[in-house]
């Protein structure tokens, strides 16, 4: 394999994106976002709904009779009425209000599920940005072994080293090779996850970095309270809601006889009466239903909190075990390059120096792989505090 052979579907500059276009198109394509706005289109609805001047839809009747008497001869009545339910005292005040209640818990469950979308672009990202790094350093030892191997043969053909030598360096030059190749191709699989998510090519700059400042109220629970102030409003509306609402009718009667037509108006209103009984179920419902919301606030508040105490602890530990990596990856490619100058000026043999490669190359590894972890607890961080990318 050659050295690169790995980049062929690399990203160019045309397909350079931003986190912001990053987003939308993920958005885009999400599940979340089509729930979440049916959620919302409903929630308008109901609010819509609310705002009608009656408690329900009138009922238009219409009656008309024919018929004959000895007295009178041919007989006829007609009659047209309009009944219109009316809201009870507060009713419609507390629809209203519970609609727009929802339709405010819809838009924050819109905005955390937007913010969970961009979380995994960020994990996404931040993925690709280490298989990147590691197939960087993969191609850097491929040519570091094949340089050591055309020196090591050119050295054979000299006499200066044996046939094994040669055969030996060879050999870890393939397996440079393989581990190269490996790394491409979990570069490409990263990729191709974060081309999934986006529909796009491109990839925005990766700047993981702990916050410097605590933001407003995090999304997650901006949700979770509008869910709580709407379980409260659809109880309130429960509990104004005991009875079906009343209505008022307007009735026209028309009489005809062969004598003659008289004609006559009339007003009803017909009110149902209220049992504790039938409202009950309504309304435990709604009391259940708070007390749920209620519970998952909390929940929520305590989840998100013990996720920002983790992180932060993850910060620091990553931070400190990073600089520990550093510190032995710098003392082992400094002893790498000792013992190469020994090996070329004939005191060290080459399995000496190829341990001491295999070695530094390993600490370079757990370095870059130390690295992609302080920027996964970094971002894990920014998303607990609700930080978008």
């Amino acid at each position: 394999m050659t050295a690169g052979a790995g980049w062929a579907q690399q990203p160019t500059a045309a397909d350079a994106v931003s986190w912001p276009q990053a987003l939308d198109a993920a958005w885009q394509r999400s599940r979340e976002r089509a729930e979440g706005r049916g959620q919302l289109e409903r929630a308008e609805a109901a609010r819509t709904a609310a705002g009608v001047p009656w408690a329900a839809p009138p009922t238009l009747e219409l009656d008309h009779r024919a018929g004959r008497s000895a007295a009178s001869g041919t007989q006829r009545e007609s009659e047209v009425g309009v009944s219109v339910p009316v809201w009870l005292p507060g009713q419609r005040q507390s629809r209203t209000q519970a609609a727009e209640a929802e339709v405010q818990a819809a838009q924050r469950s819109l905005e955390a599920a937007r913010l969970r979308l961009a979380a995994e672009l960020q994990q996404a990202a931040l993925s690709v940005a280490a298989q990147q790094a590691e197939a960087r350093q993969a191609e850097l030892e491929t040519r570091l072994m094949q340089s050591l191997t055309e020196d090591v043969e050119r050295r054979v053909r000299a006499g200066d080293l044996a046939r094994a030598d040669a055969m030996a360096a060879r050999a870890e030059w393939l397996q440079a090779q393989a581990d190269q190749q490996a790394a491409a191709q979990r570069l490409q699989q990263a990729r191709d996850r974060w081309q999934l998510l986006t529909g796009l090519r491109g990839i925005p700059p990766v700047q993981a970095q702990a916050p410097t400042a605590v933001p407003g109220e995090h999304p997650e629970l901006s949700a979770a309270a509008a869910r709580v102030e709407h379980a409260r409003r659809q109880l309130q509306l429960a509990d104004r809601s005991r009875r079906d609402p009343p209505e008022v009718g307007v009735r026209v009667r028309r009489d005809a006889d062969n004598s003659g037509a008289s004609n006559s108006v009339g007003v009803s209103l017909r009110i149902p009466m209220s049992l504790a009984g039938l409202s009950a179920p309504v309304l435990a419902q709604a009391r259940g239903e708070l007390e749920l919301a209620l519970n998952e606030e909390q929940r929520t508040r305590d989840r998100l909190q013990l996720a920002a105490q983790a992180a932060r602890l993850q910060v620091d530990s990553a931070v400190q075990q990073l600089e520990v990596e550093r510190a032995r990856a710098a003392l082992l490619r400094e002893r790498a390059g000792l013992i190469d100058k020994s090996f070329r000026a004939g005191e060290s043999a080459l399995p000496d120096l190829l341990r001491a490669l295999a070695a530094a190359a390993q600490a370079d590894a757990a370095v870059l792989r130390q690295q992609a972890t302080l920027n996964q607890a970094q971002a894990r961080l920014s998303q607990s505090l609700g930080i978008l990318p």
